[in-house]
């Protein structure tokens, strides 16, 4: 399954990955058809590194899940940050996960074993580079 971000850059296709990680996947789709993602901003763009948003307060420090309650990791040793485009669950720590995504502008190993990974950009990479850009 895919959606697709629509940011003052461009538009971003994520291709969803429900099998490999159902509870971030449902939790992801359930608030973008909900319109929970709307008109937020990017809150931390880190070039080289990452982009992250899905967090309403716009701080960083805000934000839930569809269950009103932060949920568990789904980390598995076949779903790793290798490339640009990854979209992983931003977190405090472990089974942390709230709204908040992150998508890797490049290969992280260091974030592997940490995070969610539940999507992948599959399209705009023009609006990712453009988010790259922005200071």
């Amino acid at each position: 399954m895919s959606v697709t971000l629509h940011t003052d850059v461009g538009d971003l296709k994520i291709e969803v990955l429900c099998d490999e990680a159902p509870k971030a996947s449902e939790n992801f789709l359930a608030l973008c058809g909900s319109g929970y993602y709307d008109n937020t901003l990017v809150h931390r763009n880190i070039s080289g590194f990452i982009v992250q948003m899905g967090d309403p307060t716009g701080t960083g420090k805000g934000g839930t899940s569809i269950w009103n309650t932060l949920f568990d990791d789904e980390i598995r040793p076949t779903l790793c940050h290798d490339r640009r485009g990854i979209v992983s669950m931003a977190n405090s720590g472990p089974d942390t996960n709230g709204s908040q995504f992150f998508i890797t502008y490049a290969r992280q190993p260091s974030l592997d074993g940490k995070y969610t990974v539940f999507g992948r950009v599959v399209g705009g990479d023009d609006a990712l580079q453009a988010l790259e850009r922005l200071q």
